[in-house]
């Protein structure tokens, strides 16, 4: 087991460090703009540099898994950018939700992995 949480840690920081530099410098071409709500979307989350914000979530959260320091806070911090990015890709534009679909593996499996570090939140009483 800790082969494979190595493993998806270190894929799943990849994955969001390079999409999150991808962000801010376009180095990979992502294809013609999506039609229809999907493009409105991607249009508004541009235009008001919402993209910059996320883009700069993501290489933090995926820095620190490569690094292997501060991983449930990296953990907390791609968690609301992959609920995201899944969503966009069922309703929106389901092109991409094969991708979606591992980085939510990966994630689940390094969030199991120090799933010790979050026994405090699945508190049933305060």
């Amino acid at each position: 087991m800790k082969i494979v949480t190595l493993v998806a840690r270190l894929l799943l920081g990849l994955i969001f460090v390079v999409f999150g530099l991808n962000g801010f410098f376009q180095f990979i071409n992502m294809g013609p703009m999506p039609s229809g709500l999907a493009g409105q979307f991607i249009a508004a989350l541009a235009g008001t540099h919402y993209f910059h914000l996320v883009a700069a979530i993501q290489v933090i959260g995926g820095a620190l898994l490569l690094v292997n320091r501060f991983v449930p806070l990296a953990l907390v911090l791609l968690g609301p950018v992959i609920v995201n990015i899944i969503s966009y890709h069922v309703f929106l534009n389901p092109s991409g939700v094969a991708l979606a679909i591992i980085v939510v593996i990966l994630w689940l499996v390094v969030f199991y992995s120090h799933r010790q570090y979050f026994s405090g939140i699945f508190v049933h009483r305060t």
